[in-house]
């Protein structure tokens, strides 16, 4: 199937480069390579924080002695959510490494609805991203305040919505669900398990990740940017812009600020928001990891929700500044 979708990509090059020969400035074999590098390049910056991430989740559903974390947790359940929202003050991993944390924390036992609003609220609600937007932005516009504000919501509003579904475990894919019944079921001590775990989360996260840093360059070279860049100025236009250039470039959200801060002087303080909302939580990359764990279903809701939170924020910072 993937060799398919390579070849169909490929297929695409050609096509656009022979309808349309003047649509992008470079040729089509400086684009390929182009494509190539930007690529490369999201694969080794994730690459790291994806491994922190999986050491974590062993961590979690091996070394941590059941009820630890369960006990700390509130029992209603939206408080449980709300403190989840937090645990990136604890776990300062960007969105790639975030993946595989939430596996380990389903595999343990946690619901869906407050994985998930761990999962969406911790590439934005931990120091490192608070830390690098305030140092992209300062105070200014209410950048900063609308991007921590904004994230906790959203994931908030995500775990709310999906703890409302009548069957949660349905939103995971049958292949997780055969994943948690092989860890539960793992013989041996903690080092056998730990690394057993280790080898089920790289196969699992791996091939997603190559997917997702492939799709991002692909999109990157294939999208003539000087066509988002032209409607910067317009308060509406701009946010979807800047929502669809987020999903597009998939940079990390411990760095994605100083990206935006290059947009500060042409779009709208709501777009550069949109921006830092959108680009951690539902980037391509971001979405070829999630679906190592989550049905096409479950990722076209949230990414809805996400874009729809997403421009509502934004269009409030534009009004208020």
């Amino acid at each position: 199937m993937w060799l398919g979708v390579g070849l169909a990509l490929v297929a695409g090059l050609f096509l656009i480069d022979w309808l349309a020969p003047t649509l992008f400035p470079a040729s089509l074999p400086t684009r390929a390579q182009d494509g190539l590098t930007l690529a490369i390049s999201v694969l080794i910056e994730s690459l790291p924080f994806v491994a922190l991430g999986v050491v974590l989740s062993i961590v979690v559903q091996v070394w941590v002695p059941p009820g630890v974390i369960e006990r700390w947790m509130p029992r209603r359940a939206w408080a449980r959510r709300a403190v989840l929202s937090l645990l990136g003050m604890i776990v300062p991993v960007c969105e790639c490494g975030n993946v595989p944390f939430a596996r380990g924390l389903l595999m343990r036992g946690f619901s869906v609805p407050e994985t998930l609003t761990f999962l969406i609220a911790a590439p934005i609600v931990n120091p490192i991203v608070i830390l690098t937007t305030h140092q992209a932005f300062g105070f200014s516009d209410g950048i900063l305040v609308a991007r921590i504000l904004g994230g906790y919501a959203i994931a908030n509003l995500i775990g709310w919505l999906y703890s409302r579904h009548p069957s949660p475990d349905a939103l995971l894919t049958d292949r997780f669900r055969d994943t948690c019944e092989l860890v539960v079921h793992e013989p041996g001590g903690k080092w056998r398990r730990t690394l057993a775990q280790f080898v089920v989360e790289l196969r699992a996260v791996m091939p997603a990740l190559i997917i997702g840093s492939a799709l991002a360059g692909a999109v990157q070279v294939l999208i003539p940017r000087d066509a988002l860049l032209a409607i910067g100025s317009n308060p509406a236009l701009s946010i979807v812009a800047m929502m669809a250039l987020a999903m597009v470039v998939s940079i990390c959200s411990n760095v994605d600020a100083f990206f935006a801060l290059s947009f500060a002087s042409t779009f709208t303080p709501g777009s550069i928001v949109a921006f830092l909302l959108v680009g951690p939580l539902v980037d391509v990359k971001m979405l070829a990891l999630m679906r190592t764990t989550f049905t096409w279903r479950t990722l076209g809701g949230i990414v809805v929700v996400v874009l729809l939170s997403a421009f509502a924020i934004g269009t409030a910072v534009n009004l208020l500044a």
